[in-house]
Formats: structure tokens, sequence, C-alpha cells
């Protein structure tokens, strides 16, 4: 792991999902597991520890006679974990010396989180974007699938469609990622997918998670540049050309940027989607937001 990166826990958005410490969930086979999924009568070579005795002592009573009842749990598994990276123009086109956040910087980063974490907690981790038009998918995978994963969007160019085609691709591969597999989605969501793609997705069971990638003064905001000439760059072309707006024009599009993300927050919380807010591409800082989302839902589940 690269010097002074923090990982963080895969929690489960809902307790049944529960497996193993830092980030497993319960399998879908019986086994040696945290998760109590049902009951039997013992069998023998079934271990004492699995015997419940509160069952066992009434049921006895009922039948007037000794009987043992033990506890079937699911066996722990880590969570498969993808990263689905959003590679449109408009996601590359921010780099110095413009006064914005560097959003290829910021996918690296961020990617580079996911992909480290899911290694520290020996989870599966791949992932999917469309650079050049075409899908190209990593399978979750554990030996050296972070360091592929991370290469990945370092190398990637930004020239591809929308996430509405991700996902719809993600779907086809869907035998891959059992409900429960927890999907990162890294975008910018100035272009993000309908509320329909989202509800469709959530319908396979996968635990999604966008991470959205603006810059906290010219996106999430807007600053106060009125009658001052600022760059700005063609998604398109990538030509640079000058601008002058006015007061009110400059206050009108913070009005207009404060208000989409306040509508992307409500979209979220109709679909009950915890997001991650990223306005930085600074390591430390992305660490400290994952960090922050594993740390709220971890008091989410204590207090449910």
């Amino acid at each position: 792991m690269p010097a002074g990166r923090q990982t963080f826990p895969f929690i489960p958005k809902y307790r049944h999902l529960v497996g193993l410490p830092f980030g497993g969930i319960a399998g879908q086979r019986l086994g040696v597991g945290s998760d109590v999924i049902g009951s039997r009568p013992y069998q023998p070579g079934d271990p004492v520890s699995s015997i419940d005795w509160y069952a066992s002592a009434r049921i006895s009573s009922a039948l007037g006679r000794d009987e043992f009842i033990v506890r079937s749990s699911a066996a722990d598994e880590a969570p498969r974990v993808v990263a689905v990276v959003d590679r449109r123009p408009g996601m590359g086109i921010y780099a110095p010396p413009l006064p914005w956040l560097s959003k290829p910087d910021a996918i690296v980063e961020a990617t580079s989180a996911i992909a480290l974490s899911a290694a520290a907690s020996n989870s599966e981790i791949g992932s999917l974007d469309l650079a050049g038009g075409e899908p190209e998918w990593l399978p979750p995978a554990t030996r050296d699938a972070a360091a592929i994963v991370i290469d990945r969007q370092r190398e990637a160019p930004f020239d591809a469609p929308g996430l509405e085609e991700a996902f719809a691709f993600l779907i086809t591969r869907r035998s891959q990622l059992p409900p429960g597999s927890f999907v990162f989605v890294l975008s910018d969501f100035l272009d993000g997918p309908s509320e329909d793609v989202w509800l469709s997705a959530g319908g396979y069971g996968w635990d999604l998670i966008p991470v959205v990638i603006q810059d906290p003064v010219w996106e999430q905001s807007f600053p106060a540049v009125g009658s001052v000439v600022v760059p700005i760059r063609d998604a398109a072309s990538s030509r640079v050309l000058p601008l002058r707006l006015s007061r009110r024009e400059a206050a009108a599009r913070r009005n207009a940027n404060e208000q989409r993300l306040a509508e992307l927050e409500r979209l979220f919380g109709s679909l009950d989607l915890d997001w991650v807010l990223l306005g930085t591409a600074d390591p430390e800082a992305v660490d400290r937001a994952f960090g922050t989302w594993a740390e709220e839902r971890r008091r989410w589940r204590r207090a449910g």
C-alpha cells in the first residue's frame, strides 16, 4: 500500500448482509459465519457451540424429552467491489493551469482508495468504464486486481458515452455481481443516469454508492466573478476561451449550481443511496471522505 494511504471498511447497507468485520458479507451458502439464517435439529457431528440452548430448552419442555436445536449460519465471504467510472469528455477537461478541480486526478485517487481498501479486506475488486466507446470490463478478482484497476484509470482516455450505457452493460454481467456487491459510481453527475436507471440497477440487490466529483467553487457553487474575465474550456473541442459574466449572471450561476447539487442530494435520498462528495484530488482528503462514509454507515447500522 502506498505510504500514507488509509483504507476504509466496506459496511453493508443492511444488517442481513453482515459477515466478516471490516467488509465481509454473508454468503449464499451454509457454513461457518456470523449471520444466523435459521435453525434445525441437532445432528451427530454438529459443534456444541452451534446449539441454541434457549430454543432447545423450550422445545424439550414442550415435548417432554431432550431435544437440541442448532443455529444455521451463512458462510462469511469477502464482498465483491466494482468501480464504475464516468469517462465522458467533460470529466477530463479540467487540468492545470485552469483554476479548477482536476477530475482525472480525483478519479485516480478515488479509484485508488476503493481498490486499496478492497485489497486490504481480501475483497475482489473490478472496474468498468466505456473509454474508447467500448466496455472495458475488469471482472472482480483478488490477485494484482487493485493495481490493474488503478492503472486503467490512470491511462484510459476521456471519450466515453454516458453512465446509462455503463449500467446497461453492467446488468449483462450480473452473474458476476451477486446481491450485496458494492458498486461505486464515479462521476460529476452533471449528466447522470435517470432515476429509472438507478432503480433498475438497485433491483439486482447491489449496494450502489455514487461518488460525486465536483469542484467546490465552480460546480458545487460559483464565485463572485462579475466583470472579471475567466478562462473556460469547451468539453467537445478542449479549446480554452475567455468568458466575462456580469454580477447578476454570476449570482444566477451560483444559485443554479447550488440548486443542482441539492436536487442530486434529494434524488439519492429518495433512492436510499449513501453518497460520497469529493471536491478535491488530495489523497488524504479523499481517504477521509470514504472513511466518513464508512463511519456514517456504521453509526446508522448501530442505531438501526
